[in-house]
């Protein structure tokens, strides 16, 4: 394709490159009119250069613009080389002391809690670092892009305004000088003249509307190419536009990607060049495609000429951009450009224009002149006050463009609106100037035009579209929040009157919402379509922070408040004016007091939860008592025409509009009712809506007599029958059976007497009762805490923020709470203070059902454990603010006494009566309410005052005549013993005791006689228990005895041997008693001893490939079919790794039960087309006891050396005898082969023609002593091997089948042996027990695998593995001494050596095999470890006695120096290659311990079980090692110094000493993760820097890094897919096979995740290890606080890695999850 393409673009014009930039700026100096010439170049030149082919080619057209176009303006700009003229003009400039840097996608972004005057105010990285506020309490978030940083801006900090870079700036620089000053006047002249001609050439352009011509750039040759241009837009998706673009331009998929990609970043590509019917053919196409469902996509077809021109444009609007970096003084005259009106008048000037065509450009457009106007406009503050009256006289057309364009807010020049709203002087000068609040509203007043006849917004359905278009116009209440957020100190006229002007406003915007969306209670059928109520409750949680603000605004001047009150009072009125038409009034009365008011029922008429108007009015009226106007200026308030019941009617309306939803009486109106409930009490909206209508009865009741207040309260809930007449009660429960009927009235008394605790309880806002605001928040948190303690973010969700996003519960935390920090999983909890429960209400106003029962549940909990009584009464309250101060009334008023009487009555009588055992908690808390009242009162009376709260006297006398009821106190008395209310009795009991204390010593007495009996039990029944121990002494003598001996018998069930010494291989081995093991199934539950002949018991394994302990992530096996696996390289770089949980079952079990999974999955698949978390056709399930992954199972065997040892009756050979007898029978058996091969004559002729070696018989065929399904159970653990570990097709007759389970033996025991060692762990004794069950069976099963592979097969891998050793004729190209991992080679060839083995009647033991193949090994090792040790000599202090070791080898390494030639380095001192040698050979003899432990069942000697000094000893003599190693070289010298000589003089060994190649030295640095830095800003701004490498320099939009290697990559998204085995995978998908063969651990740095992967459809999401500072994580970075590193955690992730448990832990999450499965981990 490409290739096709260049031969398509002309070659461009050779006299471009011959033009010169100094000639053609002369020629502009001195001609007259340079606008003319200018154009005439541009017009000459633009088409030439831009647009010359179907793909835009911009590093050719960047170096041509800049040489022919761009270079020309500079030499006239400069009057001079630009090279060197605007170096000058940098130096003349003074810095800026602002740093204005402009933020990319995803950087990180700092705010200060502490000091910003508002969120907006942020950071970059760099001033943040260099600035106060990192000390402080900050916020870090990531960008969306486009804003900019506010370091130097001294309106936007309360203290320190700079960093350390920009404070240098600050000092001797005058605000208001004139920046031209430091420019010269030619230059300013012809900045002038240039910038004025390119900036209106570039809008021109940008604006053009015409598709054939251009504006004043008419061209000399006119060709006829166009353009099918297709634009961006936010409605259609990447699939509909690359399928769309398939079709329309038939290219392929991946260069429809490319276009969309492009298209998405941009704006705007262009799809198809060349004459007009061709491109314009491609245009129907689109549009034809994507009309059906949505608007279509937007497609133009261009004249190639424009498009070049307006490619200029943009690289023209880049350059000013960059020009005015070098000077203040051009950055001036480029804002008087653009802001200079033009000759039409209004709105004509550049700026305005484009601000104006905003809507109609593209993508990339936007982007670059929004860029423009941040670095000019808005870094010249003379400049930013002129475009900001721009700005705010264009708002209303701005606002109502950006409705109709389908591009997001960040790409909109209405975006702007937060860079100048809020700086606080610019945001007053437009309130008071422009009338910008007044305006604001007023356009957001336009934009919901759908009223009802009462003029109330209307909300249509809220469909897509609906949602689309009201979010747009939610901006405009943002735009609202930003004027108002920083609040004025002083006020003029001028300010008083425009904010009183867009008070109106706002007031006109509220008395649109009040009594919106009102509901009718459905009655007989359930509704039958939701009402729309989504769109109504979106604008009230929007316009919440907003209602707040203007509050606050008000409360800040008395003259603003008090004629705020007026206004929203006269408006309240209107609303009102409606209030008795056609409501006929009523007359109730009760206990001898009467009351006028209206029949109205919430359950039949109207009603509507939406009244902003009064509950703005009731936030005011606290105000007045808060700020004391009420009290200084009374005559001035309007407080004697209010109405009290007009006040409280709609608020009571709305509550018992609650209440009755709550009694179920709503349930026919659906869950929309529900909803809008669950809302109103919610702590988003709460605080504008209940708690103001809580606010607003206050206020109404402390203006009314209480008893009138209380029977409308009656009326309205509907009860006042009830409490108004005498017995309704008993007849309403004899006649009504209706038992719904009955628990609604229930309900509703509770409901109301809820009400009133409210009423009078809640005084806890500033204004109502005498607290400040820290009181307010600190009662939130204590109610919060006391349900159960909460994480920090818990506590920030449960408490309302203000428009800073700030809730205040900061300051106050530390009183009331203390902070339990996390462990290794969890987060930081706070916990309540004990001595803050006094404060604890249990009808705290803000609980919700299920919490206040889980706070009385814990808090009566709370009480038991600290030996208390349960009662919880009611807190101290502090007193109210004047104002409000006759509330207290309601709880003594005759209506309420009666209320309360009524209750106990029918409690006393509580079998007569339809009542329930909340209402009466109710009542008790409002009587233990009043007493607490009453003592107040009387502590805070002065001797002459007159007592007006009586509460106590009237709680005592009795009813009067005729019924002649008992008094309160009497029949709570009663009460008290009652058996049916065992609960309340503490409570009554407190209430008793509250108003009478002379019980107190008659309690107290009680409790001294409890005391005393209490005493006497205890003392007799500890009498009677030594009573009994001692008769029956014997009994508990036996019992401890027996607990003794079973604890000191559970370590030892191998049998005993005594410590002597124990050797684990060689003809000294020790002899073990084989002891049997007897096993369970977990499927079928029966027993079994494991024996060579019985039915196979297998565990649950599962292989995997791993690069955990790899040195050299970059090694790609070529062929698998072909790769031979034989030798394994030391750097280990792809190891296979079994692994497995433990769980046993018979090998016939497993496999009925696989065949069930795979048949079900079968069936599934034909169902759903969902994962699961396994893979059934890979051979994965999991384990039916613990759900882990497995995919195949290993056999269990007894130990196989047993079976293979035949007696020893002969002397032992040493090592060289031993090797000439190996080397004669491999000799042997290559003749036999080769013979094979050639001749078909019998074998017994043949054996008789070689001379074997004596007793060795090479037809011998051993016997197989395995049952036939253990036989199975081998071939398949092996083959699985096979399979995952090469990544091919199973095959059980491929002679790499046995090699790949060796491997498998010796890689699981070398991770191991790590894990052990980084942990610091001693070998033995310390592994759990499925790991330990696991190498013993791996080991086991690699020993006996042989006995079902081809035996010559075996044999023969067994000769070319030694022959690395021992080299011989047959055996060439084998890997040299350096490339071969010596514990792979060990374990190959001690578990290869019986097929050779069983053919040797000679009488030579399988032992004295081991032995020697051991040390030949170890020999080579310490061979290996000499050749590549770093031996530089550190200064370490050594002892000058030396050593035998070290002697010897001092002695050995000069040896090896002669076998060389000399190319080693000289080393003078045995001491420390001993101490190389001795640490680099550790880990092989841990390995090999731990290899002959499991393979011989040798009991590890106790020295090993603990962390010492002597484990090397240790290791020697169980190994049967010397404990000099170099002994074995001086025993066995005359074989080995030929071998050693034979290893040193390979030419890859000769390569390395010349330092041509490297090589692994030893011992191995243990793989770990990458290192992360401390605090998580420098991963967001090391992502934030990092661009996707295949898009040209663009930013990513999901940066993730990898932690295993550290490379960052771009996932999630097109342009980084690549394939794999077929199939688009993502970035982080394709990392995975090339670094962790299929496995990786990532963090996604912009989400703060840590994401684990395993093949294609395997992955989940497990939490970072970033803490913040309350010991939790923040996924997705919502909240912002500080995150910094817990190393803990991070470890613990480590050793998930290092254990290879990535895999499991992804399978337990998706089986605990089944969202996981769903989502297509391939991309990522």
């Amino acid at each position: 394709m490409a290739a096709e393409l260049e031969a398509e673009v002309p070659a461009f014009d050779r006299g471009l490159l011959e033009c010169s930039a100094e000639e053609i700026a002369a020629k502009w100096l001195q001609g007259s009119e340079l606008q003319k010439e200018v154009y005439r170049h541009l017009a000459y030149y633009v088409p030439k250069i831009y647009c010359r082919g179907p793909n835009p080619a911009p590093q050719r057209e960047d170096m041509l613009a800049q040489h022919v176009l761009l270079g020309p303006m500079e030499w006239y700009l400069c009057g001079e080389d630009p090279a060197f003229g605007f170096p000058k003009l940098e130096q003349a400039n003074k810095p800026s002391h602002l740093c204005g840097r402009v933020f990319k996608v995803g950087e990180p972004t700092y705010s200060c809690r502490d000091c910003a005057v508002d969120p907006t105010c942020v950071l970059c990285m760099e001033c943040f670092l260099g600035s106060i506020h990192r000390e402080h309490r900050y916020r870090m978030t990531t960008s969306g892009g486009g804003g900019f940083c506010d370091c130097g801006d001294t309106e936007a900090w309360k203290e320190g305004p700079y960093c350390q870079k920009h404070e240098l700036n600050t000092s001797e620089t005058a605000e208001e000088e004139d920046p031209l000053v430091h420019l010269p006047e030619d230059m300013v002249a012809r900045a002038y003249n240039i910038f004025a001609i390119t900036f209106k050439y570039a809008v021109d352009i940008l604006t053009w509307e015409k598709e054939n011509e251009l504006p004043g750039l008419e061209m000399i040759e006119k060709n006829d190419t166009y353009y099918c241009m297709l634009f961006n837009d936010e409605v259609h998706t990447y699939e509909q536009v690359i399928y769309t673009l398939q079709k329309a331009v038939n290219c392929t998929q991946k260069e429809a990607i490319g276009f969309a990609t492009t298209v998405d970043r941009d704006g705007r590509r262009s799809v198809r060049y060349g004459d007009f019917q061709y491109c314009d053919q491609a245009k129907s196409v689109i549009v034809r495609n994507t009309s059906r469902q949505t608007k279509p996509l937007k497609v133009q077809v261009m004249h190639s000429s424009i498009v070049a021109h307006q490619s200029f444009g943009l690289k023209l609007l880049t350059w000013l951009g960059s020009v005015i970096g070098y000077s203040d003084g051009l950055r001036r005259i480029l804002c008087q450009v653009g802001l200079q009106e033009g000759p039409d008048g209004e709105n004509s000037s550049l700026v305005d224009k484009l601000m104006l065509y905003d809507s109609k450009l593209w993508k990339g457009a936007r982007n670059v002149y929004h860029q423009l106007f941040m670095s000019s406009l808005l870094m010249d503050l003379k400049c930013k006050k002129l475009f900001a009256i721009r700005f705010a006289r264009n708002y209303e057309r701005l606002q109502s463009d950006f409705m109709k364009d389908d591009h997001d807010r960040e790409l909109s020049i209405a975006d702007l609106s937060i860079q100048i709203f809020t700086v606080p002087s610019l945001a007053r000068m437009l309130i008071t100037e422009e009338n910008l609040m007044t305006t604001i509203i007023k356009t957001f007043m336009d934009h919901l035009r759908h009223r009802d006849i009462q003029g109330r917004f209307q909300f249509e359905r809220y469909t897509a579209l609906q949602a689309f278009k009201f979010r747009r116009v939610q901006s405009l209440i943002l735009d609202l929040k930003y004027v108002l957020i920083s609040k004025p100190t002083e006020w003029s006229e001028d300010l008083r009157h425009k904010f009183l002007e867009g008070f109106d406003a706002f007031l006109e915007l509220l008395k649109c919402m009040q009594g919106m969306d009102p509901i009718t209670r459905q009655v007989g059928q359930h509704i039958e379509m939701e009402p729309e109520w989504e769109a109504a409750f979106t604008l009230q949680m929007k316009l919440t922070l907003v209602i707040s603000m203007m509050q606050d605004w008000c409360a800040l001047d008395e003259k603003v408040l008090i004629e705020a009150y007026k206004k929203c009072l006269t408006v309240l009125m209107q609303c009102h004016s409606g209030f008795t038409d056609g409501e006929q009034p009523i007359v109730l009365s009760m206990c001898g007091h009467s009351v006028e008011t209206i029949r109205y029922c919430v359950s039949q008429e109207k009603v509507s939860i939406h009244l902003p108007v009064s509950r703005l009015l009731a936030g005011l009226h606290v105000l007045l008592s808060k700020t004391e106007v009420a009290y200084k200026f009374p005559e001035l308030l309007p407080l004697s025409e209010l109405s009290p019941p007009m006040l409280i009617e709609h608020p009571l309306r709305c509550l018992v509009l609650c209440a009755q939803v709550h009694a179920g009486m709503w349930r026919r109106n659906g869950f929309s009712l529900v909803n809008q409930i669950y809302y109103y009490h919610n702590v988003k909206c709460r605080r504008e809506m209940f708690d103001k209508d809580i606010v607003m009865l206050q206020t109404g009741v402390s203006m009314m007599d209480p008893n009138h207040f209380l029977m409308i309260m009656l009326s309205r809930f509907e009860l006042y029958q009830i409490f108004s007449t005498p017995d309704y009660g008993k007849r309403f429960s004899t006649e009504n059976t209706n038992k719904d009927v009955v628990q609604q009235n229930n309900t509703l008394i509770e409901e109301m007497l809820y009400l009133i605790i409210m009423i009078v309880g809640e005084r806890f806002s500033p204004g109502i009762g005498q607290v400040n605001a820290t009181d307010e928040i600190k009662r939130e948190i204590i109610h919060q805490l006391s349900i159960r303690p909460m994480a920090h973010s818990e506590l920030v969700k449960a408490l309302p923020e203000d428009e800073n996003r700030e809730t205040g519960m900061e300051s106050v935390i530390e009183e009331v709470a203390c902070f339990k920090k996390p462990g290794l999983t969890g987060r930081g909890l706070y916990e309540l203070k004990p001595e803050c429960t006094k404060n604890f209400n249990l009808y705290f106003y803000h609980f919700s059902r299920a919490e206040q029962s889980k706070a009385e549940e814990a808090q009566r909990k709370l009480k038991r454990q600290n030996r208390e009584d349960t009662a919880l009464p009611p807190p101290a309250l502090p007193p109210f603010c004047p104002l409000f101060a006759s509330l207290i009334n309601v709880l003594q008023s005759d209506v309420m006494l009666c209320i309360m009487g009524t209750i106990l009555q029918w409690a006393v009588e509580h079998n007569g009566y339809a009542w329930s055992e909340s209402m009466l908690q109710r009542v008790l808390h409002l009587i233990g309410m009043a007493l607490q009242e009453e003592k107040q009162h009387l502590e805070n009376l002065s001797e002459e005052n007159v007592v007006t709260f009586t509460f106590t006297q009237k709680i005592s006398r009795p009813g009067e005549a005729p019924n002649n009821s008992p008094s309160i106190l009497a029949m709570l008395e009663t009460l008290q013993n009652a058996p049916h209310l065992e609960v309340h009795k503490d409570m009554i009991r407190w209430i008793l005791k509250s108003s009478r204390d002379k019980d107190k010593a008659e309690r107290k007495r009680k409790a001294e006689i409890a005391r005393l009996r209490r005493e006497k039990i205890m003392a007799q029944m500890s009498e009677m228990q030594r009573h009994f121990i001692n008769e029956n002494k014997e009994l508990f003598q036996q019992t401890l005895e027996e607990l003794d001996t079973s604890a000191s018998g559970v370590h030892d069930n191998s049998p005993v041997i005594s410590d002597a010494k124990l050797t684990a291989l060689g003809p000294e081995q020790t002899r073990v008693a084989e002891h049997r093991q007897v096993v369970m199934c977990i499927l079928c539950q029966e027993e079994q001893e494991v024996k060579v002949d019985s039915r196979a018991m297998v565990l649950a394994a599962f292989i995997q490939r791993s690069t955990v302990l790899s040195k050299n992530r970059n090694r790609i096996i070529p062929d698998p079919e072909k790769y031979d696996p034989l030798f394994m390289h030391p750097d280990l770089s792809c190891g296979t790794h079994t692994g497995s949980c433990g769980h046993i079952m018979h090998a016939h079990c497993w496999q009925r039960y696989f065949d069930a999974v795979q048949a079900k999955e079968q069936r599934r698949q034909q169902r759903l087309r969902v994962h699961t978390s396994y893979d059934v056709e890979n051979g994965e399930f999991l384990c039916p006891l613990c759900e882990c992954l497995s995919n195949t199972v290993i056999p269990l065997l007894p130990p196989p050396r047993v079976l293979f040892n035949r007696l020893d009756f002969s002397g032992q050979p040493n090592l060289s005898q031993w090797i000439k007898t190996i080397s004669q029978q491999m000799k042997a058996l290559y003749l036999l082969r080769d013979e094979d091969h050639s001749s078909n004559s019998s074998s017994s002729e043949k054996m008789d023609q070689l001379q074997l070696p004596e007793g060795f018989r090479p037809d011998y065929k051993p016997k197989n002593p395995y049952s036939e399904s253990i036989k199975e159970m081998l071939t398949t653990f092996g083959t699985a091997t096979y399979k995952v570990g090469l990544k091919v097709h199973p095959n059980e007759e491929d002679p790499r089948v046995p090699i790949m389970c060796w491997g498998s033996c010796a890689y699981t025991i070398q991770t191991i042996e790590r894990i052990l060692a980084d942990e610091d762990k001693p070998l033995f004794g310390h592994l759990p027990c499925r790991q330990d069950d696991c190498l013993k069976s791996l080991t086991r099963f690699a020993a006996a695998h042989w006995t079902v592979s081809s035996l010559s097969a075996v044999q023969g891998h067994f000769c070319t593995l030694l022959a690395s050793l021992v080299p011989n004729e047959k055996n060439g190209n084998l890997p040299c001494i350096l490339d071969i991992d010596m514990f792979h080679l060990l374990v190959s060839l001690v578990l290869s050596f019986p097929a050779i083995h069983c053919q040797d009647f000679s009488g030579f033991s399988l032992g004295t095999g081991d032995l020697h193949l051991f040390h030949l090994v170890t020999m080579a090792h310490v061979i290996q470890i000499l050749l590549t040790s770093s031996t530089e000599e550190d200064g370490m202090d050594q002892e000058d006695t030396s050593s035998d070791e070290e002697v010897a080898v001092l002695k050995l390494y000069k040896f090896l120096c002669q076998c060389t030639g000399s190319a080693l380095k000289e080393v003078s001192s045995g001491w420390h290659l001993w101490r190389n040698l001795k640490a680099g050979i550790m880990p092989f003899l841990r390995c090999s311990a731990l290899f002959f432990h499991y393979l011989n069942g040798v009991p590890a000697p106790s020295e090993l079980q603990v962390n010492g000094t002597s484990q090397f000893e240790c290791l020697c003599s169980y190994l049967s090692l010397p404990n000099n190693l170099t002994c074995l070289f001086q025993e066995n010298s005359e074989i080995l110094n030929t071998l050693v000589e034979s290893w040193c003089s390979s030419n890859e060994v000769k390569r390395y000493l010349e330092g041509k190649r490297h090589a692994i030295s030893y011992a191995r640095e243990s793989n770990k993760l990458i290192d992360l830095p401390d605090d998580y800003s420098c991963l967001i701004n090391q992502a934030s820097n990092f661009s996707c490498p295949k898009s040209g320099g663009d930013k990513s939009r999901a940066p993730t890094l990898c932690l295993v290697c550290g490379t960052m990559l771009c996932s999630q998204s097109y342009c980084c897919q690549t394939e794999l085995e077929g199939e688009d995978v993502g970035a982080c998908t394709a990392h995975t096979y090339t670094c962790g063969s299929g496995v990786g651990i990532f963090l996604r740095v912009r989400e703060c995740q840590v994401l684990f992967l395993a093949g294609k459809t395997k992955g989940c999401f497990y939490p970072p290890p970033y803490l913040d500072d309350y010991g939790e994580t923040d996924q997705g970075l919502r909240r912002g606080n500080p995150l910094h590193l817990c190393k803990e955690r991070f470890k613990k992730i480590q050793k998930l890695w290092q254990q290879h448990s990535i895999t499991e832990e992804i399978g337990h999450a998706q089986e605990a999850n089944q969202t996981l499965v769903g989502i297509d981990w391939q991309h990522l």
